[in-house]
């Protein structure tokens, strides 16, 4: 090209030579030099009028032009060549996106940044009864008007998925995740999980109505075995020990019994906050008496509360999801141990500890432990009496009061049981 291009300019002073000297033959060199010049401007011109008439018609054959104008042609032929086999593969590409969305069992539906909707595939039409017709181009909030569903989209909170009746047949459930993406722009994925709610309804049947008929066969099973253990000194020893391990095991499925009620309560009922704010200063007061006889003032418990701050919410649910957090702490760190509860607040919320200088848990178990059943040390909890069901029944507490728990802790460096809760869920003595 560099080439080319110096040999235009020696053609250009050449031309621009020519013309001077033939002017010179009638005196008048300047204006020889100009009507050179004026020739090459107009084939110069010429040559841009072919090139606009073919960029308009861009699937035709480029001019056929010489030197640095042929060299101008060809390349921007070969550059709309690149340009149209590499629109192709993109279009191939987006073909195929589309299609393999279409060939989805879940909906997808891509939701720009005015929040209108711009592209869905065939299970999104079915779960969600959308029209390519009338639905396109609509708001999402208008055609899913369900408040939690608003409340969820507007928040932009969405590491956690959402699931509700659908909108078309309220015995279907539908699982709502969405994701951000580009300019505020969304996808939403939907899912049809009825079968799966429709399971979990049948398990928390399941445990309460085996839990509810358990109850009455374990009363009267322990009930005879107190009896029996008024003239446990008539009885022969082997006799004794049998009658004292049936007593505890009784003991030991009576609170799994218990446990599994209150836990599948806590699943199935709803929950209405109680206008009644609680004072968690004196709740704690209260947990510590019961900690301290549980371990035998065997353990000291420290309690840093703000006394002006209040909480909403049910006082028995609370109070046993602190006491189990307590009651652990008292069962699984060795006596001597220190327990400090803190309750406190700040901009972003408000928080009950309970920390320990125990063993610690590896951080491997940390995100099973509310987990039905999970154990860490499956010995260690069978000689504490643990059911496995206290920090699952925690974290269903929470959720109630819209909390949630958070865990740290590390082998022989102790555990930190935090609760946190919404300052919306809170109040100052001063507004009690």
């Amino acid at each position: 090209m560099k080439r080319l291009l110096r040999a235009e300019i020696l053609r250009l002073v050449g031309c621009v030579l020519l013309g001077a000297l033939l002017g010179y033959c009638w005196d008048r060199p300047a204006l020889g030099a100009a009507g050179a010049l004026l020739l090459l401007l107009g084939r110069h011109i010429w040559q841009l009028q072919r090139l606009v008439r073919w960029l308009q018609a861009p699937d035709d054959a480029p001019p056929e032009a010489k030197r640095l104008w042929g060299e101008v042609f060809d390349g921007i032929y070969h550059y709309q060549r690149r340009q149209k086999a590499d629109q192709n593969q993109l279009a191939q590409l987006l073909e195929r996106i589309q299609n393999s969305s279409q060939a989805l069992s879940d909906g997808v539906v891509m939701i720009d940044h005015k929040g209108d909707l711009e592209w869905w595939n065939h299970a999104a039409e079915k779960l969600l009864g959308l029209s390519p017709s009338s639905d396109r181009g609509q708001p999402i909030t208008y055609l899913l008007r369900n408040p939690q569903f608003v409340d969820y989209y507007d928040s932009q909170n969405y590491l956690e998925p959402l699931v509700l009746p659908s909108h078309l047949d309220e015995e279907r459930f539908l699982e709502y995740q969405i994701t951000l993406f580009g300019e505020n722009d969304r996808l939403l994925l939907v899912r049809d999980c009825s079968k799966i709610k429709r399971l979990e309804r049948m398990r928390q049947d399941f445990i309460a109505n085996v839990s509810h008929e358990l109850r009455t066969p374990l009363t009267v099973l322990s009930g005879y075995l107190e009896t029996f253990s008024d003239y446990a000194d008539e009885l022969p020893a082997q006799w004794q020990r049998g009658l004292a391990l049936m007593t505890q095991q009784s003991t030991r499925m009576e609170h799994l019994v218990a446990d599994l009620l209150a836990l599948s309560r806590l699943e199935t009922s709803d929950f209405k906050a109680e206008v009644e704010p609680i004072h968690i200063a004196e709740l704690l007061d209260a947990i510590r008496v019961d900690a301290l006889a549980l371990s035998d003032h065997q353990h000291t418990i420290l309690i840093h509360a703000d006394m002006q701050l209040y909480l909403r919410g049910a006082a028995h649910e609370l109070r046993s999801a602190f006491s189990n957090l307590v009651f652990n702490a008292v069962k699984y760190t060795p006596q001597g141990s220190t327990i400090e509860l803190r309750w406190y607040h700040d901009e972003d919320g408000a928080y009950l500890e309970v920390k320990d200088n125990g063993p610690g848990i590896d951080s491997k178990h940390l995100k099973f432990l509310t987990q039905r059943f999970y154990r860490v040390d499956g010995s260690r909890s069978s000689q504490t009496g643990g059911t496995g069901l206290g920090l699952a029944i925690v974290k269903h507490v929470l959720l109630r009061h819209q909390g949630r728990l958070k865990i740290s802790s590390s082998a022989e460096q102790g555990s930190c049981f935090t609760c946190c809760f919404p300052l919306s869920q809170t109040l100052l003595g001063e507004a009690v």
